[in-house]
């Protein structure tokens, strides 16, 4: 469950994680809320692309090292050729280069493929983007005036359920709780809706559970089956699923998740350890926390997918070029980025379970342990992924988009 320029889609953050936090782009997830803030991307580019592989890789094992996070993996398509970038390990007791095929937990990643079915629903006849919640959900908080479109671009006002304390502190006490969506939306509903639908932009992981409840009840099957269905078999992604929630396996092989202190210390924006915890994790006194099988049912359809480095390449490029979608649906989707909010002229835009940042199209997402992000140029042919083994970072930064923006800085150099 589930940034931009690379970093999170404003307001997103947290609690992606949880913590999700990102994305607000750049942690789209959104989990921990998962949602951040989008970063700013770069401001002009040429028309075409040159890369240095081996300075991409230099800059790349540069800005992974300043994160200080265990592993990273770095993989870059453009017109030239594939350039794959590998830094630390993924597993801390050992030496295990991070690989393309190593399998992770891609938190608000998740949402672009909520998002796709429920536009191959809409493009089926099968609903009406137009259509309010309440035709399938009569309990949502203003549910009569809050359409499915509104959900799928953040603008229903709906509370994030992962901003709760006593979600995190659940989540702390027993990491391998299973989630009911159902418990998720009665936390949502405790609260006032931040807005009226239409009246605003805030990251909110509830809107996306919503709609994976939606395409359960259209399709009669679980969420699970339906991606597997309509997007992973389709695409040949053998390496991608959503595992069912009672699970929380990771398949080999895979990289492990790590992080520091707990979902309830790092509920802040940004997502920052306190001071002297921070100064404790650099010089090693204390042992980040291995996530890697804390159940990611809190996250379900807004940011519980797993996935590999080359299975979100193939994903994006499929997202961004309409191959699941007809023309029109997909330029409705590739039209629908808008403004989140932010005062930032190259701030991250967010659209129909879409994002954008500078040049490219596509997601992030966190969630405790993880940290990825995935994008694609359609017009230059550039696709970009990043994914990190530690998040948060203990002074609240997203390392995967950390170090995504500073490669996209490298990769389209603004014009003089």
């Amino acid at each position: 469950m589930s940034r931009p320029a690379v970093p999170p889609l404003p307001g997103r953050r947290r609690r992606e994680s949880a913590v999700l936090t990102g994305i607000a782009m750049a942690s789209v997830l959104g989990l921990t809320a998962a949602c951040s803030t989008p970063s700013p991307g770069p401001t002009a580019v040429s028309d075409t692309v040159s890369v240095d592989a081996d300075e991409l890789q230099a800059t790349f094992e540069d800005a992974a090292a300043a994160l200080e996070i265990p592993g990273a993996f770095m993989l870059l398509r453009s017109p030239e050729g594939e350039v794959i970038g590998s830094y630390g390990t993924a597993r801390s007791d050992e030496a295990l280069p991070p690989r393309a095929d190593h399998h992770l937990r891609v938190g608000s990643n998740t949402k672009t493929w909520t998002g796709t079915v429920i536009l191959q629903l809409a493009q089926e006849g099968v609903l009406d983007l137009d259509d309010p919640i309440s035709a399938y959900r009569p309990d949502v908080p203003n549910g009569e005036d809050i359409t499915i479109e509104q959900l799928l671009s953040m603008r229903s006002g709906l509370y994030n359920y992962t901003l709760d304390r006593g979600l995190n502190r659940a989540m702390d006490a027993d990491p391998e709780r299973v989630w009911d969506p159902e418990e998720l939306l009665a936390i949502s509903w405790e609260y006032p809706p931040s807005f009226a639908p239409g009246e605003g932009w805030e990251y909110s992981n509830t809107n996306t559970v919503l709609l994976g409840l939606v395409a359960e009840q259209l399709e009669g099957k679980p969420l699970e089956r339906i991606f597997a269905d309509r997007l992973f078999a389709p695409l040949g992604l053998s390496d991608s699923l959503l595992p069912a929630r009672s699970s929380n396996q990771v398949p080999e092989p895979y990289a492990h998740g790590y992080m520091f202190g707990s979902n309830v210390l790092t509920m802040g924006t940004p997502p920052a350890l306190p001071e002297r915890m921070q100064d404790q994790a650099r010089s090693g006194a204390i042992d980040p926390v291995d996530q890697t099988f804390a159940n990611p049912s809190w996250g379900w359809a807004a940011g519980g997918g797993i996935s590999t480095a080359h299975d979100l390449a193939d994903w994006v490029e499929a997202l961004t070029e309409g191959r699941l979608l007809d023309e029109e649906f997909q330029r409705l989707r590739m039209e629908s980025p808008q403004s989140t909010g932010g005062d930032h002229p190259g701030s991250a835009l967010y659209g129909l379970a879409i994002a954008k940042f500078g040049e490219l199209y596509g997601h992030t997402g966190e969630l405790p342990g993880y940290n990825s992000f995935m994008g694609h140029d359609p017009d230059r042919d550039v696709t970009l992924v990043v994914w990190a083994n530690l998040a948060p970072t203990p002074d609240g930064r997203d390392p995967a988009t950390t170090i995504a923006r500073t490669l996209v800085e490298s990769i389209y150099p603004a014009d003089d």
